[in-house]
């Protein structure tokens, strides 16, 4: 039987000025043609797959695709080339518009056919369903019901970047909230690193995957039905008293078993998702990656950078181009009232600005100020998405400048007058204070022990300096998981956090 991968169908975007890889799977032996617009390819399924690539193009509307092996044939129409990007992490990302601050705005506003959305099913485990369900699925052009459900960040991105190219983009969103990294990994990646082989080890380790795969699906199911009830009787409570502590509501209603048996019908598990879900998509041909993740892997933020980097490399590896742009978005402020602060989410955020300044084609979207204090899922995604287009407009298109697309970030310091005078890139022209006086900036000498501190502005540098600290080694901007912010750049995007010295 003749199939495309499920990523392909009426209404697609393909990607401009690359080959466009075209897969799928069919009889052995057969000779596929793909035909689109005056482009031909063929190629010879082998052991029930195929692949194509046809030649580039320039952007283009309105196209029709047919895919014949001589028996069976297919046609897609209303194609259009342009741009791709996909869309990956967790619930950040897979917010919907509806649930975004002016969300329902744009919902009525309306973007016609600039952007084109495919939402890669949300599948934990392959059950007898699992195909079925990818065959449902389909790109979806704009209208009120379905762009209502697509992930507002990747909408506000791609608005942003069709209405500076010109052209339609289309956004897979690939992403499912409560998601470590490793979810989306490849077992013998998060094998291959020291620092992240724990996340493989730590789940293999367990006595619960030992038990038959019905076994264990029966047991994830029971815990879905107990959970779901669960949050409606959590929902009631936080409605009338929404700054309860949790442990409070757990006395109350019973014990929350979120995530559930960590067996292989979690969606949790690590590399499950790369199975179930990346693999579908890919190699589909795309200009890159936007992924806003970071939050659940709070619990070992030490091993952030080596499994966040090792993603990229595993992205980048299984779509055949080491140069594709991955555009990352830094935590924002977050904690909720009842948590101390473990400072656990500055280290997710360094680990972000680290992999972007090592990593070649990364962009980075400084999204500080967008938290919500005892929210983990702010509600302010249209700032999120226009940083990430300029990252994309700066980085990948070339059309405007660093200046533009980056608030300050830190370049490195001196000592001088019993503090610390400290650079910064992306601040040629100066830095703002939201409020009566910068906070959020802490020295500390010899002992580590921080103190608040006084700043003042000069050009492209800040002047840190504290009465309590006659001699300063270190110097630190924002480090807590949820703090105001204050300070931003001349072009109004604000100062990254940063410290100057790896102390804890």
């Amino acid at each position: 039987m003749l199939k495309t991968a499920a990523v392909f169908s009426d209404h697609m975007v393909l990607q401009r000025n690359k080959k466009i890889c075209v897969f799928g799977e069919g009889v052995t032996g057969r000779q596929i043609s793909v035909i689109l617009g005056n482009d031909c390819a063929t190629t010879r399924c082998r052991e029930g797959k195929w692949m194509i690539y046809l030649p580039e193009r320039e952007a283009e509307e309105n196209l029709n695709m047919e895919i014949s092996d001589g028996e069976e044939s297919i046609r897609f129409t209303d194609i259009a080339v342009g741009e791709v990007w996909l869309a990956g992490g967790q619930s950040n990302m897979e917010l919907e518009l509806k649930d975004a601050d002016e969300g329902a705005e744009l919902l009525k506003e309306g973007i016609s056919e600039s952007v084109r959305f495919y939402y890669t099913p949300k599948l934990a485990y392959k059950d007898e369903n699992y195909e079925e369900t990818f065959e449902k699925s389909h790109w979806e052009i704009f209208d009120e019901k379905n762009a209502a459900r697509w992930s507002a960040v990747g909408v506000f991105y791609a608005r942003e970047i069709a209405k500076k190219l010109n052209v339609t983009v289309g956004i897979i969103g690939c992403n499912w909230g409560g998601t470590s990294a490793s979810c989306w990994m490849s077992r013998e990646m998060i094998l291959s690193g020291e620092q992240t082989k724990s996340y493989v080890e730590e789940f293999e380790a367990s006595e619960v995957i030992q038990k038959p795969m019905a076994e264990q699906i029966k047991e994830y199911q029971e815990y879905q039905h107990y959970q779901e009830e669960w949050d409606k009787k959590a929902g009631k409570i936080y409605e009338t008293e929404p700054m309860m502590a949790f442990d409070k509501v757990q006395e109350l209603i019973g014990v929350c078993k979120y995530p559930g048996p960590m067996n292989f019908a979690n969606f949790t598990r690590p590399s499950g998702l790369y199975e179930t879900m990346l693999k579908k998509v890919m190699p589909y041909t795309l200009r890159g990656f936007l992924y806003y993740q970071g939050e659940s892997d709070e619990h070992k933020p030490d091993s952030y950078y080596a499994l966040f980097t090792g993603l990229i490399r595993q992205w980048r590896e299984d779509w055949g181009d080491d140069t594709l742009p991955f555009l990352m978005v830094q935590l924002p402020m977050h904690r909720y009232q009842h948590d101390e602060d473990t400072k656990s989410w500055c280290i997710i955020r360094e680990s972000q600005m680290k992999a972007f300044r090592t990593l070649k084609n990364t962009g980075i979207a400084v999204i500080i100020d967008c938290g919500q204090f005892h929210e983990i899922h702010p509600k302010k995604k249209r700032p999120v998405g226009e940083r990430l287009a300029l990252q994309a407009l700066c980085g990948v298109y070339h059309l405007i400048s660093e200046q533009e697309a980056f608030g300050p970030v830190y370049r490195d310091f001196l000592y001088r007058d019993k503090g610390m005078e400290i650079t910064f890139d992306y601040a040629e022209g100066g830095f703002t204070c939201q409020g009566e006086s910068p906070s959020g900036f802490e020295l500390a000498g010899e002992d580590g022990i921080f103190k608040e501190a006084e700043a003042d502005f000069a050009g492209n540098k800040i002047f840190v300096h504290s009465k309590e600290i006659e001699e300063p080694v270190m110097a630190r901007y924002l480090w807590t998981n949820y703090g105001e912010v204050s300070v931003y750049g001349a072009n109004g995007l604000p100062l990254a956090p940063f410290r100057t010295h790896n102390f804890r």
